[in-house]
């Protein structure tokens, strides 16, 4: 009996050797930084070197995109700079990963996808390679400055995390998103500034200091600054640019580029030489701007200034509210290349919002555009000597209760023998005093993907509540 049972204990001690370690090697290998308690280092300090932020429950282990370290792999593509603990796809073994990955709480797809798509196509693709992650924001911003929260599991596992609440849409803060309507709402939201420090300035130098940085303010323009007519400011992400009483920008021109998160809010724009007093390019998202004024003069020829806002090259989810545009040539353009060869980083983009802006003394451009969604509605036009609305290469606009009084042309797609867009709802719109429509397409049914009913004027009040209410408020 003696003999019988020595062995078996054996057998049970090593058993229970083989159990510790495996579980310790499970532990380790799961981990995106194995913790050492062992040397100088203390347990605080090695979990603020961590590279990814680990929070295990039964169901999971979650971890932590570290945004801060993600770097460009071109177009819509992110990849991180740190090594994951875990290897996933191969040439061998190309759906060989078993990780999920999770933007919000809300899971991201398709995995295992070609590094090509998601440059080119984005849309939460993404691929764990050998131990790197290459991904995509799911409406292709930029993720590490969308302010948004990545996680992922590596096992297989479901997000063990609680799906992050978006900010508040209408909050009653006039420098966030209080009136905020339309496509700057859509794929997310846009909040500027909101929660960030804020700074007033009162020089070019001090504007350019102030939206040099990724990082969330609210900026006071306060009296005139002034430019020499070509002077570029670099907005970067997560700004609200707010004009207190009698503000003005002068002779400069705001450039936003590859950027998002940007309110701009009761500013006076005057006498823009280069591209726009506005100028959205590059596949910039989610900007608001919202009780502004924009002016020139009509005495320099055609092209000598600038345009009022340009949104252009892929650029989405645009609001431009309650504004006022006046005394200029070309006034907005929405806009991706012509030629369709070109013109691919726009397809499916420049979406825009258009309400309750008063455009006069304005020769076109209210606006014009080519291949993205316009949606306009309750916007007053008045006196221009060429065209209003205009689309081209196959964009299409929503017109809602417009007012078109002493237009020469309140909407075309006939357009300089461009290929033509489309238009929808003009039946809904007065046109007082106005020349013909030259639509040479068939009539559109699309409407946009938001509710505006509760926001919507009859057309017969648009002129009324439109020269009352836009421009500049004496609110800051």
């Amino acid at each position: 009996m003696e003999r019988k049972t020595k062995p078996f204990r054996k057998v049970a001690a090593v058993s229970m050797m083989l159990s510790v370690i495996i579980f310790f090697g499970s532990c380790t290998k799961n981990g995106e930084a194995p913790l050492r308690a062992s040397g100088t280092d203390s347990l605080s300090t090695q979990l603020e070197t961590s590279a990814a932020t680990a929070t295990t429950t039964a169901a999971a282990t979650t971890y932590t995109v570290n945004v801060n370290s993600l770097k460009s792999d071109d177009g819509y593509a992110y990849k991180i700079t740190y090594a994951l603990s875990k290897s996933g796809d191969s040439n061998e073994q190309p759906k060989a990963s078993t990780l999920r990955l999770f933007e919000n709480g809300v899971e991201l797809k398709p995995p295992h996808s070609v590094h090509q798509d998601i440059r080119n196509l984005g849309k939460g693709r993404f691929s764990h390679w050998g131990t790197g992650l290459v991904f995509s924001a799911s409406d292709n911003t930029n993720p590490a400055t969308n302010g948004r929260k990545y996680t992922y599991t590596l096992d297989g596992s479901a997000n063990s995390t609680t799906p992050v609440t978006p900010p508040a849409t209408t909050p009653s803060n006039p420098t966030t998103t209080d009136g905020l309507i339309g496509y700057a709402m859509v794929s997310g939201t846009t909040t500027g500034g909101a929660g960030g420090t804020s700074v007033t300035v009162t020089t070019l130098a001090a504007l350019k200091t102030a939206l040099g940085d990724n990082t969330a303010k609210i900026v006071y323009v306060s009296g005139a600054i002034k430019g020499s007519g070509d002077d570029p400011v670099y907005v970067k992400s997560n700004k609200s640019i707010i004009g207190k009483p009698g503000a003005s920008i002068e002779g400069i021109s705001l450039y936003m580029f590859t950027v998002s998160n940007i309110i701009i809010q009761d500013v006076r724009f005057k006498n823009y030489v280069t591209d726009a007093a506005l100028m959205i390019k590059f596949q910039t998202n989610h900007v608001w701007v919202d009780h502004c004024e924009f002016s020139t003069d009509r005495t320099h020829g055609w092209e000598y200034w600038g345009k009022d806002i340009s949104i252009t090259r892929g650029s989405d989810f645009i609001t431009v509210s309650w504004s006022k545009f006046h005394d200029t040539n070309l006034s907005v353009l929405v806009s991706g290349g012509i030629d369709a060869s070109n013109a691919t980083d726009d397809k499916g983009h420049l979406h825009v919002t258009m309400h309750h802006n008063y455009w006069y003394n304005v020769s076109e451009r209210e606006p014009t555009m080519n291949y993205g969604n316009i949606h306009m509605f309750n916007n007053y036009h008045l006196n221009n000597s060429s065209y209003s609305l205009g689309a081209r290469a196959g964009g299409t606009v929503r017109t809602d209760n417009e007012y078109f009084s002493g237009c020469h042309k309140p909407i075309t797609t006939n357009l300089d023998g461009d290929p033509p867009g489309y238009f929808s709802g003009v039946n809904t719109n007065i046109y007082s005093n106005c020349g013909a429509n030259d639509i040479t397409t068939a009539t559109s049914t699309w409407v946009p993907p938001y509710s505006y009913a509760s926001a919507l004027d009859a057309a017969a009040n648009v002129p009324a509540k439109v020269v009352a209410g836009t421009g500049p408020r004496a609110i800051h």
